[in-house]
This record gives structure tokens, sequence and C-alpha cells, in this order.
């Protein structure tokens, strides 16, 4: 449970990169030599985004009757000036980069030479809809994983040894699993060992991330000749199990996937407040790793 002091942190640093971005945004903005507006709404940017984490945080699964029936009834002490349900429907939109860029810079945790990548489906329709399917006709994909045939994207994620996000990416759901791993701007913060399940095996994308100075650990299928593996990288290839977990809190308690969306933007906007309510979660899902030199061969 979040407690006030804690909503109190999230607002803090939520207002504080807003007004840092705002002030940037501003020197490359284009000016068409016309005096504009600028009257600030009720509800700040940083209101916004700190009651869209606080949603994915408490285990809501509706957002209209969180912020009708919680938020404007039980915090209004933290938030006096709110406004009605369809506005803050319509702000979400405005608070989709600050979001994005707020989760790339301050959020994310750091590498600590063990990471584990992962891909999950993000289903936004049951197989019977499909055809009928208008929100995100041309955009989601049919895509298979080892739940068997979905329609809609795919969320890629690596994360670290402390079950910290290191980073993430959204793509159809017919996406290949290696696909993000060669993009540079996916892996930039990742180094040393990164573990992944055998939907990562490749001789192109092992060399690709080797010439990066990442070593891929996978498992072999069984049509294919063993290798030599140490012990501590068998044992963290079984510790796999971590990133699963992530993806599991993700759904069933963040809630970063739902068949309920209006429209695209809207669905970016549940998925990054779910990645952004995790990356304050108290209690993470975790390894204790302790490598112990015994030196028995060694030779004198």
């Amino acid at each position: 449970m979040i407690t006030e002091n804690k909503i109190t942190e999230i607002f803090c640093l939520a207002d504080d990169f807003c007004k840092y971005f705002s002030s940037e945004l501003k020197k490359y903005q284009l000016s068409d030599g016309r005096k504009h507006r600028n009257k600030l709404g009720r509800l700040s940017d940083a209101e916004v985004i700190t009651i869209l984490i606080l949603f994915h945080s408490k285990g809501f699964r509706c957002l209209k009757h969180f912020y009708m029936q919680y938020v404007c009834k039980h915090l209004t002490h933290l938030f006096p000036k709110t406004v009605s349900y369809n506005r803050f429907v319509e702000l979400q939109k405005s608070v989709l980069l600050s979001l994005t860029v707020f989760i790339k810079e301050v959020l994310l945790g750091t590498c600590s030479g063990i990471a584990y990548v992962d891909s999950t489906p993000l289903r936004v329709c049951k197989h019977q809809r499909i055809l009928i399917h208008k929100t995100f006709k041309g955009i989601a994909q049919r895509g298979k994983c080892s739940m068997g045939w979905f329609f809609g994207f795919k969320l890629h994620l690596i994360i670290n040894d402390k079950g910290e996000i290191l980073n993430f990416m959204f793509t159809p759901g017919n996406v290949d699993d290696r696909q993000p791993l060669y993009s540079e701007s996916f892996i930039e913060n990742v180094k040393g060992k990164l573990c992944g399940d055998k939907g990562y095996i490749g001789k192109q994308l092992f060399e690709f991330l080797f010439m990066n100075g990442v070593q891929l650990i996978t498992k072999v299928k069984n049509n294919m000749r063993n290798s030599l593996m140490s012990v501590s990288d068998k044992i963290m290839l079984r510790k796999r199990a971590l990133v699963e977990s992530v993806n599991d809190e993700l759904k069933n308690i963040a809630q970063i996937e739902h068949s309920r969306h209006r429209s695209f933007a809207n669905f970016i906007t549940n998925a990054l407040s779910a990645i952004a309510a995790y990356c304050f979660f108290p209690k993470k899902p975790s390894i204790s790793l302790e490598f112990v030199a015994d030196k028995q061969l060694t030779l004198f």
C-alpha cells in the first residue's frame, strides 16, 4: 500500500522533472511570431502523472471508478483542484511525452553486469473479435507466443538481477523477439551478460551483441550441438524466471494489459503508467548472487 508520504515523494519527483522538461522543451520549439494564450490548467502535468501512477499501484481495475470515487473523494487534500473525468482522460494525452522521458531519464535502473531479456504479449481483444476490432486496426498484429496465438502488441523488457527495468520497447505482435536487440538504443544501458530463452538464439544476434559489449546466454535447442557453458552461466539461466515474475506483476498488479482501450494514445499512456508504477514498487522480484573464489584449482 502506498502511503501519503510515498505519494508526496512521487509528486515531487514528477513535478521537478516536468518543470525542468518544459523549460528545456521551450528552447527547441519553433515560433510563428504570434502571441499564444498559455494559461495553466487546474491539474498540472505532475499531478496527472501522479494520479496515473497511483491508479496502477493500488490494484484498481477501472480508472473512472478510481478517479471519481477515490481521488475526488478521499484525496482532495492532496489534489484540491480536480477536474471532471472526461477532462482528465483528455489530459492523459498531454502528458504522454513528459511521462515517456520521465521514465527513461529518472526511473530506469542501472545494469550490474547481469541482465535478463524477455517479451510478453499485450492482447487488445479476444480471438472472436479480431475481425471486427477497429481501435487498433492496421497497428496491432497477430503474433504467437508460448501460450498460443494472440492479437495485439509485444512488450520487450530488459531487467537486472534486482528486478529493476533497464529498458523497454513496444512492437506489433508479429515482430520477432530478437529484432529489438539489434537497436543500439535498446541495449545502451546493458553490459556484461544478457540471459534469454531459446527464442533469442541466433549467430548473427550473438555477434552483434558481442561487438557491443554484451554476451548473450541462452539454452540450446534439442536439435543443436551442446556447447560448453560455465556453472555460473547455468545458474543464471535457471534464474530466468525472474523476468517472468516482473511480467506477471505488470499484468496482474499494474494492469498493463486490458481490452477496453478506445484510442492508441490511451493504450500507450496506460502502458507507460504501469511501467512507471512498477518502478515505484517497494518490493520487486530479485535474486541474490554471490560469487565465491575458493581457488581449489589454482596452481602454485
